[in-house]
């Protein structure tokens, strides 16, 4: 399989492919990326207050059959893995975006794949949080939405940017693999390289790029926690 691995054909097809291929698939990796975990903030961020707010004995305690259906979905879309789920989700990519197949078309899968991660990864952050703090702050009369924005999302945010660093990374693994069904980007030219054409020298560039985008993220991520913890400036 890696016998001519460094050949003269195989360095020079990759040398071609970092000129006209990859610097465009890194972008569409990068920009798929980060919206597609954008989004699923947007979506998973409120998800993961109200596990954690609308519990019983929470800051804004809702009906029990309400947070079991929303634990029951959750647990339900965490389960199904990312390959079958891109498939299980083509009618609604094809709603929203018009086409399955492409780099912005692949956005959707991934969001509904990411958002009930972070909301997850959400909860986990927030219960981290002192209920000491939150039981003063109920005591001063603030109300459940300004314990909410004021006291717990802030008291979390190094837990939080730490969560969604690892949401990042993950969703960057996640859009390699859309590859497999023309999602772009770097994973579409490691399975159209190394799988189809056999030339596994550029498939393993795009791997090494793939490695040094998660070290990237998670390098800025884990500054960002650190720069935002309180308890570090004492």
């Amino acid at each position: 399989m890696y016998n001519s691995l460094f050949s003269a054909q195989s360095v020079a097809e990759a040398l071609q492919c970092l000129k006209t291929e990859i610097p465009f698939a890194i972008w569409e990796t990068f920009y798929v990326t980060v919206l597609s975990t954008a989004l699923a903030v947007v979506v998973g961020l409120p998800l993961g207050v109200l596990l954690v707010a609308g519990e019983k004995g929470g800051v804004l305690p809702l009906p029990a059959w309400l947070m079991k259906a929303l634990n029951v979905v959750i647990n339900l879309l965490r389960s199904i893995p990312f390959l079958i789920l891109m498939i299980m989700v083509f009618p609604l990519s094809r709603l929203l975006i018009g086409t399955t197949v492409g780099t912005t078309a692949t956005i959707v899968p991934l969001v509904v794949a990411a958002f009930p991660f972070i909301a997850r990864l959400v909860e986990s952050s927030l219960r981290e949080v002192d209920p000491n703090i939150v039981e003063a702050a109920e005591s001063m009369g603030a109300t459940p939405l300004q314990i909410i924005c004021r006291v717990m999302l802030p008291e979390s945010v190094p837990s939080l940017l730490n969560n969604v660093t690892i949401a990042l990374t993950t969703i960057l693994g996640y859009s390699a693999m859309s590859g497999i069904i023309g999602g772009g980007g770097l994973g579409q030219i490691a399975i159209n390289y190394g799988y189809y054409r056999y030339k596994y020298l550029v498939m393993l560039v795009a791997v090494i790029l793939l490695i040094l985008l998660v070290q990237i993220f998670q390098t800025l991520g884990t500054k960002l926690a650190v720069k935002s913890d309180k308890r570090l400036k004492h």
